[in-house]
């Protein structure tokens, strides 16, 4: 007996939506493996996305659409979402769009909170001033202290009553959106407390240093004196004799540090004569703060200067950076000779680098990352 046309239809009628809803499920399942697995294109490599407190997924989503990503449907990134366990766990900050980048790598970075770092690196030599400018304009730091006075920001900083000249550690600080200014100071603060500690507890026997802060102050000269590493320990050297027999340092950089905002460049004999706290030309021993920011070889190296005689020294003037010493004071006068007739042959060929020593009247400076100079009886 045959079936019913009416029942017969049915079933057929069922039959077509099963494989129409497999064909569709197959189809289905084909585009997410290819969206699971499928790069960006056409973004920058400087692109970026951020995510905010409380955002879910849906919101995440409209920012990746407005950001140039076409990839995957929605309902692919939500089902990716929840096979990476990252639904619900997307933390707060700023990450990286990139070509070549897939939605589970993407995804996964959300889920880590694997954020954008930026690096600010302050550099060996520095002094507060360069630092507050630098920090100023590093961005997307968060800036706070601009209007601090130097005691405010120390006292920010857990550290009222100290001077933040030298301070701070010269090296390469990461930080990520949302970050402070002070707290990059912070990171350098506690570097510096720490190597200055380390180097501390493993100096040489005989320093005329009597708390690290002295050795810190030291260092922060020689960090402005070394034109070339290999002088570092021997200009150390230099200055440790000189304190240790009471002579006065008569150091340059100094001066110019006394001179505050009015130096311009060149230092005069007037200067030299003008009495400051940092005049070392008028004063014996160190003076009351570091004058700048010392790296850790500069510390290293008053820590363990370097042995010998010599008390003075001055530029080679021959744009090595290196510097001539002497323990006579009629060597170092060679030695001033030679930089002279060195400086003087330079100028008519253009001026050499690193060079800083003085005349009658004036001293005459180069321009140099990192100048040299003469101790002077």
């Amino acid at each position: 007996m045959r079936a019913p046309k009416k029942k017969r239809g049915f079933k057929g009628l069922f039959l077509v939506l099963l494989l129409a809803l497999a064909a569709a499920g197959y189809l289905a399942w084909r585009h997410y493996t290819v969206f699971v697995g499928q790069p960006f294109s056409g973004l920058r490599d400087d692109q970026r996305i951020s995510v905010g407190k409380g955002n879910a997924l849906p919101q995440v989503l409209r920012r990746l659409r407005a950001a140039g990503v076409t990839e995957g449907f929605d309902i692919e990134w939500q089902v990716l979402a929840r096979q990476l366990d990252a639904a619900g766990k997307l933390q707060v900050g700023e990450y990286a769009l990139k070509n070549g980048m897939t939605p589970g790598e993407l995804l996964r970075n959300i889920r880590d909170g694997k954020v954008v770092s930026y690096r600010f690196t302050l550099i060996d030599g520095w002094n507060i001033r360069d630092l507050r400018k630098a920090l100023a304009k590093a961005e997307p730091l968060t800036h706070t202290i601009d209007a601090m006075t130097d005691a405010q920001l120390m006292a920010a900083l857990g550290h009222g009553g100290q001077h933040p000249e030298g301070r701070f550690l010269p090296e390469t600080y990461l930080y990520n959106t949302g970050d402070s200014d002070l707290g990059v100071l912070k990171q350098a603060y506690a570097a510096m407390d720490k190597v200055l500690a380390s180097e501390w507890a493993s100096r040489a026997q005989g320093l005329p240093f009597k708390t690290p802060d002295d050795a810190l102050t030291l260092a922060s000269i020689v960090e402005k004196e070394t034109g070339n590493p290999d002088d570092r320990a021997k200009i150390a050297g230099v200055f440790v004799r000189r304190l240790a027999a009471g002579m006065r340092l008569e150091t340059d950089p100094t001066v110019i540090y006394g001179m505050g905002t009015s130096y311009a460049g060149n230092i005069r004999k007037k200067d030299m004569q003008t009495d400051t706290p940092y005049n070392t030309y008028l004063r014996v021993g160190l003076p009351p703060t570091p004058i700048s920011m010392p790296g850790k070889a500069a510390l290293q190296s008053v820590m363990h200067p370097a042995p010998g005689d010599a008390i003075y020294f001055v530029s080679s003037g021959d744009g090595s950076g290196h510097s001539l010493f002497a323990t006579t004071f009629t060597e170092h006068q060679a030695n001033v000779n030679t930089y002279l007739a060195r400086y003087r042959a330079g100028q008519a060929k253009g001026p050499l680098v690193g060079t800083t020593t003085s005349t009658d009247d004036a001293t005459v400076q180069t321009p140099a990352p990192a100048p040299a100079g003469a101790a002077k009886p």
